[in-house]
C-alpha cells in the first residue's frame, strides 16, 4: 500500500497544492490525537507528490492537536524550485487553526561519491527479539498497525526507576505501508519511547518537533529504530533515532525534543 492510501490522503481536484487528511483513530496515538509521525508522514507525501521530487529532509513543528473526526487541511507551498532542489513547506490546519508546520527540501543530485559512517548496534534479529505488547490504550490506534519487537529495550511494566544508558532499540514493521519517506517518518517518532527507557521510568512525552533526514529507501521488511537520548533537563527531553534496514543500510536519521511528564494511569499515551 502506498502512503496516500495508508493515510487516506485526498488531493484537491482543482488545486494540486491542497490536500486533506481525515483524522481517524487508526492514525492517532493512545492519547486520542493525530500521531506526530503520521502528521509528518502525510505532509511529506503531499510535498513529494506536489513537487514531484523526493524528500531530502523535513522538520515538523507541532503547535496543537488534531482529534477525530476532524479533517486536516494541508497546504503545500513550493517556495523555491531550482533545477535539482525544491524548498517548500506544508502548513496543516484544522478549521483554520494551524496544527503542524513542516519545512522541507526535496530533490536529487548526481554525485560520484557516497559513503556511510554511522554504526549499527549489535542487536538480535527481529525473529529473535521479544514482541512489544500493545496495551489496551493503543488498540485501534496507529500502534495497532505496527509490529514491534524489543531488540534492546524494556517492557513498559519493567520501567521501575532504574536508569538506562540513554540508548535502546526496537524493530518496527509496517505491513500495510510500502517503504517511503512517509514510512520512515512514522518509525522515526520514537525519541519519546527512548526517554522513558533512559530514565527507567514510566513517562509520557509530547513531541515539540520531529526532523527526518533520508539517506536511503532500500526495501526492508523490518526497520530498526536505534534511539539515542542525549539529555532530559528542565522538563524536556532531547534525542536522536537512527533507522536501519535489516541488511545494515542506514535509511534515515530523525531527531526530536519533547515535553516530559510523569505518567499517570488515568491518562493515555
Amino acid at each position: 500500500m502506498d502512503a496516500v492510501d495508508f493515510f487516506g490522503l485526498e488531493q484537491h481536484r482543482h488545486d494540486p497544492r491542497w490536500w486533506q487528511l481525515p483524522v481517524v483513530p487508526e492514525l492517532c496515538s493512545g492519547m486520542g490525537a493525530l500521531f506526530g509521525g503520521c502528521a509528518l508522514g502525510a505532509a511529506i507525501e503531499a510535498l513529494e507528490r506536489t513537487t514531484e521530487r523526493r524528500l531530502v529532509w523535513a522538520t515538523a513543528q507541532y503547535l496543537s492537536y488534531a482529534r477525530p473526526p476532524s479533517v486536516l487541511q494541508i497546504e503545500v507551498v513550493e517556495a523555491v524550485r531550482g533545477r535539482q532542489v525544491s524548498q517548500g513547506r506544508a502548513v496543516c490546519r484544522v478549521d483554520g487553526d494551524e496544527i503542524v508546520t513542516v519545512n522541507a527540501a526535496l530533490g536529487q543530485r548526481a554525485l560520484p561519491w557516497s559513503g556511510e559512517w554511522a554504526v549499527q548496534p549489535d542487536v538480535p534479529a527481529p525473529s529473535e527479539s521479544r514482541l512489544r505488547a500493545v496495551d489496551a490504550r493503543h488498540r485501534g490506534t496507529i500502534m495497532s498497525r505496527l509490529d514491534m519487537r524489543l531488540a534492546d529495550a524494556r517492557d513498559f511494566a519493567d520501567l521501575v526507576g532504574e536508569p538506562g544508558d540513554g540508548r535502546c532499540s526496537l524493530w518496527v514493521r509496517l505491513p500495510d505501508l510500502d517503504m517511503s519517506a512517509a514510512a520512515l517518518a512514522i518509525v522515526g517518532d520514537y525519541v519519546p519511547f527512548g526517554i522513558g527507557q533512559a530514565l527507567g521510568r514510566r513517562t509520557g512525552s509530547n513531541s515539540l518537533d520531529n526532523t527526518i533526514r533520508v539517506a536511503s529507501r532500500r526495501p526492508s521488511e523490518w526497520i530498526l529504530a536505534d534511539v539515542r537520548v542525549h539529555a532530559v533537563a528542565d522538563g524536556f527531553g532531547h534525542g536522536l533515532v537512527h533507522l536501519w534496514a535489516e541488511d545494515g543500510t542506514l535509511l534515515a536519521t530523525a531527531s526530536q525534543s519533547a515535553m516530559v511528564r510523569e505518567w499517570r494511569e488515568e491518562r493515555v499515551e
